[in-house]
């Protein structure tokens, strides 16, 4: 019986669910709408960048013209007749930009920059995700830690609610003392409820991600939580990293370019341009002829009410603009940078404090309960001292949190998606 017993908790624990935080980054990134919208804006900035490459190949157009019915007016001894008739014609002309005083190369540029925008973009969505996913996860092993934590507060509330109710049939403690315990132990059953739903619903979050179905006794991390002194030597080394490869700083910088190069197109568009002509066409109109252009035409705007000049301007004004985000954006990562350093530094004595609080909460635990059950201990002093031991447990999984998310959003200020 104990053998039949003992394969099958083996069996059961062969088939628990075990979900890393890797996996569900992957399976996110795989196949997340956000993600695959940025995918399409790189689609969609490529061809742009085609349909501006464009502009410098060469256009050819095909023209065709039928009029069924045409008046033709001609001149014969001094008067004018008219003769009914149809008429067609029929040609291909071609137009060939040679210089516009590289208002077209600017524009492509542009493009060009939009394309790596566009793929930075990217990048970024996968960062924020990567950063979302990992405290998501990491708010999953604290919720699962902390039920585990309140499952055995509740039981031990229980056992002592029992031992009480037991000591006053014998007339051994008073009825305070069973209704003191019996409240402990239905607030600890009613906390361990509020905690199994919390954690269902980071669970059911979790499952929208990655479309992954996820149990609730599935097995976690919690190593991450659980991590010993973390610290942080090198912080400036960590800034110059962050301000060379955080992505919104990147996808700032580019926009900078990008404005540039449409500032100087702007400025392209005062001078014209200069472009090659070719057409061939066939006409029957009452008589049939062949027409040849070769040449060469010059478009030089001399008035546009001001439009030419207002687009400088415009584009001007937001290269400007985009220097100044890069500078603000710059100063907001230092900031944040300089404040998750300073997080982390308390974070580090508040485990060392959290740790020495649970050994003594749990030395005080037995102590207590021991003289509680000589008749040296109240009712009192063995809930203060549960209180403790819980509220140590508890704080430091919660620190073991918060070390965990701001190690995560340093990650991704720094540039890594993994």
């Amino acid at each position: 019986m104990k053998k039949l017993l003992f394969f099958s908790l083996l069996s059961l624990s062969l088939t628990a669910q075990t979900l890393s935080m890797q996996a569900c980054v992957d399976q996110t990134l795989a196949q997340h709408p956000d993600i695959k919208i940025f995918i399409l804006k790189i689609a969609q900035s490529e061809e742009n960048y085609a349909i501006s490459r464009s502009d410098y190949l060469p256009q050819i157009a095909l023209l065709a013209e039928y009029s069924p019915q045409r008046t033709y007016v001609m001149p014969q001894l001094g008067q004018f007749n008219t003769i009914e008739d149809d008429g067609w014609s029929i040609g291909t002309i071609l137009k060939q930009k040679i210089w516009d005083f590289s208002k077209t190369t600017s524009l492509i540029e542009a493009s060009q920059i939009d394309k790596h925008i566009a793929a930075l973009s990217l990048e970024d969505a996968k960062a924020v995700m990567t950063y979302k996913i990992k405290s998501l996860y990491a708010l999953m092993a604290v919720q699962h830690e902390a039920i585990d934590v309140r499952q055995k507060d509740t039981q031990s509330k229980e056992e002592l609610y029992k031992q009480t109710l037991g000591f006053y049939t014998q007339g051994l403690r008073t009825k305070a003392d069973v209704s003191r315990f019996e409240a402990a132990y239905q607030l600890a059953k009613e906390e361990l409820i509020l905690s199994q739903v919390a954690f269902d619903k980071s669970r059911n979050t979790m499952s929208l991600y990655t479309k992954i179905p996820i149990k609730k006794d599935v097995r976690l991390d919690t190593t991450l939580i659980k991590s010993g002194t973390l610290t942080i030597k090198n912080t400036s080394a960590i800034k110059d990293r962050a301000f060379k490869d955080n992505h919104q700083i990147k996808i700032a910088s580019k926009q900078i370019d990008k404005n540039q190069k449409l500032h100087q197109a702007a400025k392209a568009n005062h001078f014209g341009s200069i472009d090659a002509i070719g057409s061939y066409t066939q006409a029957n109109m009452i008589n049939r002829y062949d027409t040849n252009i070769i040449g060469v035409s010059l478009n030089i705007p001399l008035y546009s009410g001001g439009r030419l000049s207002a687009e400088e301007q415009r584009m001007q004004i937001e290269t400007t603009v985009a220097k100044e985000q890069l500078e603000s954006q710059s100063i907001a990562l230092e900031e944040e940078l300089e404040n998750l350093f300073l997080d982390l530094e308390s974070y580090q004595e508040s485990t060392k404090a959290k740790k020495a609080q649970l050994t003594s909460a749990k030395e005080a635990q037995e102590v207590v309960n021991a003289r509680y059950k000589e008749g040296l201990s109240t009712y009192i002093e063995v809930l203060d001292a549960a209180f403790f031991l819980l509220n140590a447990q508890l704080g430091l999984l919660e620190v073991g949190y918060k070390k965990r998310v701001t190690l995560n959003r340093i990650e991704y200020l720094t540039g890594n998606i993994q």
